[in-house]
């Protein structure tokens, strides 16, 4: 028996050690959390006008704008955005059981996004997926199920610039433009608040008008403000140099404003997550250390009663 209580003993200072632990690792996650959904709220309000300007560019009725052009669908590329690191409850589950999804159902994810009325364009067959990995978990998920990865960024900062995504952008914009994939799409975690954080799947080439409405809605304080309907085409406006320049300078701008935003928005909600992790692990410690201690109070008061229990059987038998 008191072998019994010096294991309980050891388990209880074991259980102590690793709440510590959960406990420095939460305040640190809330520290960064702190600075990360500081950084993507900064940044929704600027990610709302660029896509607002992006919605109206992807109007304009011009076939020789390569970043709008909608052509069959022969290979996606798909850019995953997880952590580098696991200690962060759902996060990465979630996002690549979603990716799962989306490879299980190929028809689906190389179907442009269009708004109603427009004419669909149809879906070939033997549609190839690759995947663009941001952090080390997207890496991982390749590789499990033996999917092309074409490249792989695990070396971003926990608060990235936007001059950090600029080569992965610039992959993305030029292996579009030289028709290389014919869909590119950003699968990310937005974040809502703390306790909730949503996968969500966007398509970020070719532009679509309904696309961005669903992203501007996401990342757009008011959701529910009716939005104003613009009197003036923008057809009607008159562009210097030129509408050609411009949408040849400012779009490939506006995709990387997109994935940026969606960069920001994953790094807040994975920081949110690992800081709830911890916070939940730090509790189940202190519900682990008062069962274990019930059970060693338990264990020692038992001992105690067998002890006295000889003695008083000894003195019995020498009566």
């Amino acid at each position: 028996m008191a072998l019994s209580t010096k294991a309980i003993k050891t388990r209880i200072k074991s259980v102590k050690n690793t709440k510590k632990i959960t406990k420095a690792m939460e305040m640190v996650s809330a520290s960064k959390m702190r600075k990360a959904v500081d950084a993507a709220l900064n940044t929704r309000m600027y990610a709302t006008l660029a896509s607002e300007l992006l919605e109206h560019l992807s109007g304009i009725d011009e076939p020789n704008i390569p970043l709008l052009e909608k052509r069959p669908i022969k290979k996606v590329l798909m850019v995953l955005i997880s952590s580098n690191r696991g200690l962060c409850g759902g996060f990465n589950g979630n996002i690549l059981r979603k990716s799962v999804e989306l490879f299980k159902d190929k028809e689906d994810l190389a179907t442009h996004k269009i708004k109603s009325g427009e004419e669909a364009i149809d879906v070939l067959e033997d549609v190839e997926v690759e995947v663009l990995g941001i952090g080390k978990k997207s890496a991982a998920f390749a590789k499990k199920y033996d999917l092309p990865l074409i490249a792989v960024f695990d070396e971003l900062s926990e608060a990235p610039s936007f001059e950090d995504i600029l080569p992965i952008s610039n992959m993305i914009n030029n292996s579009y433009l030289d028709k290389t994939y014919d869909k590119v799409v950003i699968v990310y975690t937005h974040f809502q608040s703390s306790l909730v954080q949503t996968v969500k799947v966007r398509q970020a080439l070719p532009v679509t008008n309904s696309e961005i409405e669903e992203m501007i809605a996401d990342v757009s304080k008011d959701t529910d403000k009716e939005k104003k309907e613009d009197s003036f085409p923008i057809e009607q406006y008159i562009f210097e140099p030129g509408l050609d320049s411009i949408i040849e300078h400012v779009m490939p701008r506006l995709v990387e404003i997109q994935l940026y935003q969606a960069i920001l928005e994953s790094a807040a909600s994975e920081h949110s997550a690992r800081m709830l992790a911890m916070k939940n692990a730090s509790e189940s410690a202190d519900d682990m250390v008062n069962s274990l201690t019930l059970a060693f109070n338990k264990a020692r008061q038992a001992a105690i009663t067998q002890e006295i229990a000889e003695i008083s059987g000894g003195a019995a038998a020498l009566e």
